[in-house]
């Protein structure tokens, strides 16, 4: 099967976002003037680590708005444990409805940025927003930010390395499908 964007596809389903799998899930968290708000993203990833940087995409929703008008975000890192609340923060809510609270999830302060995080995230990214890209599409936007601070859990650590068989991270798949990473191949690049 071939087909171009532009003339559709002719299935039931799109298969573009089953086809860039598995991705990461950006669980972006916001201050705004009508509160916090907390969202999963799965248009999102690092972009460089020097200096570290990320980006998340998507639909001029409260996130964008907030990071936007604040200049800050944090992106914290979905664990297996955390995906039916991750989930429930996709949920479109009334403006100014806090999405920590309706879903459970405990909410802490970041430190360098003034911004709330998902307390018991494996990891957290506090970030400063760089760029906002509108990109094609009638409401397509691109967030990003540089990276000024860094939350690790304790207990996901091994050996001085953030080991993600502690916590195993959730990632979309497309459709309806997650895949919670549990199998982990060190592959070392040749010299």
């Amino acid at each position: 099967m071939f087909y171009e964007p532009k003339n559709g596809h002719g299935l039931p389903y799109n298969p573009f976002k089953a086809i860039v799998a598995p991705r990461p899930i950006g669980w972006i968290s916001t201050r705004g003037a009508a509160g916090d708000n907390l969202a999963p993203y799965s248009f999102f990833n690092a972009l460089t680590d020097a200096p570290p940087q990320v980006m998340f995409a998507g639909a001029l929703a409260d996130s964008i708005h907030n990071a936007r008008q604040s200049g800050v975000f944090a992106v914290n890192m979905v664990a297996e444990a955390a995906m039916a609340a991750m989930n429930a923060t996709s949920k479109p809510l009334p403006l100014g409805q806090d999405e920590f609270g309706f879903a459970g999830v405990a909410k802490a302060e970041c430190h360098s940025i003034d911004c709330p995080r998902v307390a018991d995230a494996p990891a957290t990214l506090e970030c400063r927003m760089s760029h906002v890209l509108q990109l094609q599409g009638e409401d397509n936007w691109m967030v990003i930010g540089e990276v000024v601070g860094v939350h690790l859990r304790d207990d996901c650590l091994t050996d001085g390395m953030l080991d993600i068989r502690r916590y195993h991270p959730v990632a979309r798949m497309g459709y309806h499908d997650y895949a919670i990473v549990r199998d982990v191949v060190e592959l070392k690049r040749p010299k």
